[in-house]
């Protein structure tokens, strides 16, 4: 029989707290996003079991944290934060999740609804064409060793550098797309051949390639700075580190697990092995993770450039490929170390695990971009592919509320098993052709898995998001069509 779940207090319509003591060795308060309304898909779901759990690391500051998006993952739930002490604390692979800097990227063109409309499937055939997906797709560059060690040292610079951008594109970027950190070595030689010939490719599962139509602002000032209007088309794209970083997580997990046998060490949930963030474990991984991270944002930049070659084919002219341009990209399965206030005593600095998370620093913060500093870091958040997407920003309150954080999507109600058994491919996509969506995926799987009903309400989710202070909505993105991969 499965333990009971843990109890929830309610602090407030959007704040729900598991308090310390509801599992034994808690240090710190579970905080839990969310509302009555979403509350229904994860009372007696073992998300919230991972959340206590979490609160139990050593070094663990303030509470553990998870957003409105919550499921279950490994060892940490999907959607959730946790910062460490960087001198006390812990670093955990199940924090960042095997898909290390997974993330979405947001392009803007110069192309209307009803012209893109008109040309629709052609173009959603040109990016199924010009961007690799599918499980362990192939397809994208081949690399050698030294070529490798080049993208895990440099990141979307290499891409640029290589002619897969422009300078530009780096501005707009979390980081700039690239973890200074990075140390190639760290990565093991299975990582790197597992990454040899993916970089370019969008891959499987929830993956996707998106055209949309901005449907509405709620912002004006901060969406005409992003350059976004009524009916203009846009492309989202989420995807991440490939195999290399799932290699990545595997091998540091498995470095840790042999580190806490040795000394006997318990932990109250053997996912969630970790070691201190100051051991060798620990440095070593956080090195790996950002060449991971880098490979990752290369991999995002490669990918902006098959989505310009598709425009470019089907819209030759001066509104082609050369005006698809980057709004932002964010990430939202990595650990960096940030200065927060935790009490009086002033900032410390912290190792901030985000798993299914979004940084969502406010304005000021010179993590932001220069051009969007004046009103915050955007957030992008993917909905499901018969729904809608958001761009928001982040919120002053957010600093104090969640370390700055806030949720990465719609969020997983139905496991992708349990999709595949409750959606027809033939339903699904009939439904979608229905609202005017056009997919095309690698595998009828990659639409059943992913059907609209596997997800969240992303309006619920988003009006939490706003409603508890850590967001604030800007636009709203309607699908035109998907690639699934």
């Amino acid at each position: 029989m499965d333990p009971a779940p843990p109890p929830l207090t309610e602090l407030d319509e959007y704040r729900w707290e598991i308090p310390t003591g509801a599992v034994p060795g808690m240090r710190v308060p579970g905080i839990l996003f969310s509302s009555r309304a979403l509350l229904g898909a994860v009372e007696h779901d073992p998300s919230l079991q991972q959340l206590a759990n979490v609160a139990t690391l050593p070094g663990i500051q303030r509470s553990a944290y998870a957003m409105p998006d919550i499921h279950f993952g490994y060892g940490f739930p999907v959607g959730g934060v946790a910062a460490f002490d960087v001198r006390e604390g812990v670093v955990s692979p199940g924090g960042i999740g095997y898909d290390i800097n997974c993330g979405v990227r947001l392009l803007r063109t110069r192309l209307g609804r009803a012209e893109v409309v008109a040309r629709l499937k052609p173009l959603i055939e040109a990016l199924y064409r010009e961007v690799p997906s599918g499980v362990g797709s192939k397809g994208g560059l081949t690399l050698s060793s030294g070529e490798i060690d080049e993208v895990l040292a440099g990141g979307a610079a290499w891409a640029v550098g290589r002619g897969f951008g422009r300078p530009e594109d780096l501005v707009y970027q979390e980081e700039e797309g690239r973890m200074a950190r990075a140390e190639p070595k760290r990565v093991s030689e299975n990582a790197r051949r597992r990454g040899a010939r993916q970089l370019g490719t969008l891959g499987s599962g929830n993956h996707f390639l998106e055209v949309q139509v901005v449907d509405e602002i709620f912002h004006p000032e901060f969406a005409s700075v992003l350059g976004l209007e009524p009916d203009q088309v846009v492309v989202m794209l989420h995807t991440g580190s490939r195999g290399l970083g799932h290699q990545v997580a595997t091998d540091y997990i498995q470095r840790m697990d042999a580190r806490l046998a040795r000394e006997g060490t318990k932990l109250v949930d053997r996912q969630l092995s970790c070691a201190p963030i100051a051991s060798a474990e620990g440095q070593e991984y956080l090195e790996a993770m950002s060449a991971g991270a880098n490979f990752a944002w290369a991999n995002r930049q490669l990918i902006t450039e098959g989505v310009r070659r598709a425009f470019r084919s089907i819209f030759p002219g001066p509104e082609s490929g050369h005006d698809v341009e980057v709004i932002y990209d964010v990430a939202h399965n990595m650990a960096k170390e940030e200065s927060h206030r935790v009490d009086d005593a002033g900032p410390q600095r912290l190792l901030v695990h985000r798993k299914g998370a979004t940084r969502a620093f406010p304005a000021g913060f010179e993590e932001v971009p220069a051009a969007y500093r004046r009103f915050g870091q955007p957030v992008l958040i993917p909905g499901d592919m018969g729904t809608a997407s958001y761009v928001l920003v982040g919120l002053p309150t957010a600093i104090e509320r969640s370390f700055g954080s806030s949720c990465h999507g719609a969020g997983r109600r139905l496991s992708r098993t349990a999709a595949s058994r409750q959606f027809r491919y033939d339903d699904v996509t009939r439904k979608l052709s229905e609202q005017g969506i056009i997919v095309r995926s690698a595998s009828r799987e990659g639409v059943t898995e992913e059907a609209p009903g596997a997800y969240k309400d992303v309006e619920e989710v988003v009006r939490v998001a706003e409603g508890a202070g850590l967001t604030r909505r800007v636009a709203r993105l309607r699908p035109l069509g998907v690639v699934k991969g």
